[in-house]
């Protein structure tokens, strides 16, 4: 039966996710990486996650936002415990446990988060919660756990009604705060989409994973703009998630590329979850993720996911995004190959006629328009992020 939990618990009442989470993970980037005599600094080992968190701490992200560091798959053994059943870390790998290493994230303000499947086994084929959800639950809470992501590989779509709003009932038993995110409709695209808010800080719900390319970033960008639906779900403590952050990500995405991602995840109100090496990052990339002017629309509490407003000619696009005091963001967008102007008419989406406008990457006021505002030559695969102030 859909949803046997609502009769246990009717909403997601942890509180948390009130703007879209911010961090970083080790998937794209490190992948299941495990053999580490071979390659000691880029396997899946607690040496990664203290580095990756004393990098979150000392190089200024923290400050910036982004709080939580989260293991992806295959940290754990591809068995559990024969006499607990209980998940176990992989102790070759993790010498001091999982809660160690959430201790030493908490000494330095940062926030651990933990990866596992709905499934008999992950998708990297380790040990899956299926028949477990209270088990895994207890055991996340005990190690101080911050942040849960549920994928859903080797399971059941149809199971996955129940056992995504039972393992949020199960984690909020614990008493211990966990940000939830749920894969749940990426597995499952003909379900009723409107309860998951209900059960879930953030989801995934576009297939396959990001790439480091633009042809992946482009196909994302251009789902979010035909999902008027899915768009009225995001909000404070529920946000839409399309995939990780790959700004700086070695051999991916120019820098062009890069900074139209971070300003379309933006307007999105995105999680800004980053997956590279942050102990090898170009310093153009750095200045992007640090970018507290579009990080400030990203993380408007007002929590409005921004819309696709125009398509135009020569690949073209305007997306707008409301902000707190009638404020709004507008990216103007060149999905094309050549350089292109893109005119954004204020009667499209405001009542208002008159605006003061600033360049966010440029960090520079360009001055009051009315009416209308061009940007002149945006690059291919660029993008113009504006923040509109009414006059």
């Amino acid at each position: 039966m859909l949803f046997t939990f609502l009769s246990l618990a009717t909403c997601l009442d942890n509180g948390l996710a009130k703007t879209p989470p911010m961090g970083w993970a080790s998937w794209e980037q490190f992948k299941c990486t495990i053999n580490c005599w071979p390659f000691p600094s880029i396997c899946i080992s607690e040496d990664l996650f203290v580095q990756h968190i004393d990098r979150i701490v000392e190089d200024g992200y923290l400050d910036a936002g982004y709080e939580f560091v989260n293991i992806d798959d295959c940290w754990m053994k591809s068995k559990r415990d024969s006499k607990t059943n209980r998940l176990v870390e992989d102790s070759s790998r993790f010498p001091h446990g999982i809660k160690w290493l959430a201790d030493y994230a908490h000494s330095k303000g940062v926030k651990l988060g933990i990866y596992n499947d709905f499934g008999s086994q992950t998708c990297s084929g380790y040990a899956g919660s299926e028949g477990y959800l209270i088990e895994d639950a207890k055991t996340f809470s005990e190690w101080g756990i911050d942040f849960l992501k549920m994928d859903g590989c080797y399971s059941n779509p149809l199971d996955q009604n129940d056992a995504y709003p039972g393992m949020m009932y199960f984690l909020n038993k614990t008493g211990r705060p966990m940000v939830y995110s749920c894969s749940w409709p990426a597995y499952n695209m003909e379900m009723d989409y409107s309860p998951i808010p209900e059960f879930c800080n953030l989801w995934r719900n576009y297939v396959p994973d990001i790439h480091p390319n633009w042809e992946s970033i482009s196909a994302i960008i251009d789902y979010w703009g035909n999902q008027e639906s899915w768009i009225q779900l995001a909000g404070p403590g529920h946000w839409n998630d399309p995939d990780f952050i790959l700004v700086g990500l070695k051999h991916g995405l120019t820098q062009i590329e890069s900074e139209t991602q971070f300003a379309m995840w933006a307007i999105l109100a995105a999680p800004l979850i980053m997956s590279n090496d942050l102990r090898n990052i170009d310093d153009w990339a750095k200045e992007i993720l640090l970018n507290k002017e579009i990080i400030a629309v990203d993380q408007d509490k007002l929590g409005i996911q921004g819309r696709r407003i125009s398509k135009l000619e020569e690949q073209g696009q305007v997306w707008v995004r409301q902000l707190e005091n009638n404020e709004l963001a507008v990216a103007l967008l060149n999905r094309g190959d050549s350089k292109i102007d893109i005119t954004a008419v204020f009667e499209s989406f405001s009542e208002h006629q008159t605006f003061a406008i600033r360049d966010l990457y440029q960090h520079e006021d360009l001055g009051e328009f009315t009416t209308n505002f061009t940007a002149n030559d945006v690059p291919a695969h660029g993008v113009r992020m504006l923040r509109l102030v009414p006059k």
